[in-house]
């Protein structure tokens, strides 16, 4: 999406926008990119029980921030103070709906961004912003806003992943075999963990999950530049006959 950002706003609201895989993911990609990734949990007015959901993100992984704020009633705004130095680039990241364009505008104390309801079953919006803008503020601060995103991908972000669950790549590291698949394998420092307790079953699957996803859409995208190059060489070579 961007590039040598020094913060990614992960925006996401505490209603039905609210997804712990979904926020695993934005984490994973931002710090494939370098960028470090700060939650924000938007509509903090809208929800009577923040500190669960701010403890359930930071658990995600040790390099995530977290904030939970109210743009529209300035609950928690202060705490973003820290990341508006002079001459960062902040890039913001989330579902449509889930109220980057709000953030924004308050941030600028001023209506930049067109905002949008949203649906009250589902808490989902339109997509007010559609494709990237660049805004610099005030006092220096350059935010890139990107189009709202439902879903987003893992490809090509092994590292990304990797730092995301630096726990569980450290336990890995401990297992007896160094291709060990933490299913059958005598010595698994990660099935131990489970067992223990120390490390979540789910947080593990999830781990896994990201993984192969990862790997798939990998091979797909070298599979898809293989046929593009393939036909840009048969395209060439048609030219050169005529």
């Amino acid at each position: 999406m961007v590039a040598n950002v020094d913060y990614t706003f992960i925006v996401t609201a505490l209603n039905h926008d609210y997804s712990y895989n979904r926020i695993a993911r934005y984490v994973s990609v931002a710090l494939q990119g370098g960028s470090l990734p700060v939650v924000i949990l938007t509509k903090a007015d809208q929800c009577s029980n923040c500190g669960r959901y701010c403890s359930e993100v930071e658990g995600i992984s040790d390099k995530v921030r977290v904030h939970a704020i109210s743009a529209l009633y300035d609950i928690g705004m202060e705490e973003l103070a820290q990341y508006l130095q002079p001459g960062k680039t902040i890039c913001l990241m989330g579902s449509s709906g889930a109220g980057k364009s709000t953030l924004l505008n308050t941030l600028a104390h001023e209506e930049r961004m067109k905002t949008s309801v949203i649906r009250e079953n589902d808490s989902k919006g339109r997509h007010t912003t559609t494709y990237r803008q660049m805004l610099v503020l005030e006092n220096g601060v350059t935010i890139i806003d990107t189009p709202g995103m439902r879903e987003i991908g893992m490809a090509n972000v092994e590292e990304g992943i990797e730092d995301t669950f630096s726990d569980i790549a450290a336990l890995t590291a401990q297992c007896k075999f160094s291709n060990c698949r933490h299913d059958t394998e005598p010595g698994c420092a990660v099935k131990r963990a489970i067992e223990n307790g120390e490390l979540s079953k789910e947080r593990f699957l999830l781990y896994q999950s990201l993984h192969s996803e990862n790997q798939r859409n990998h091979a797909k995208k070298k599979q898809i530049s293989k046929w593009v190059k393939e036909m840009k060489e048969e395209k060439r070579n048609r030219g050169n006959l005529i």
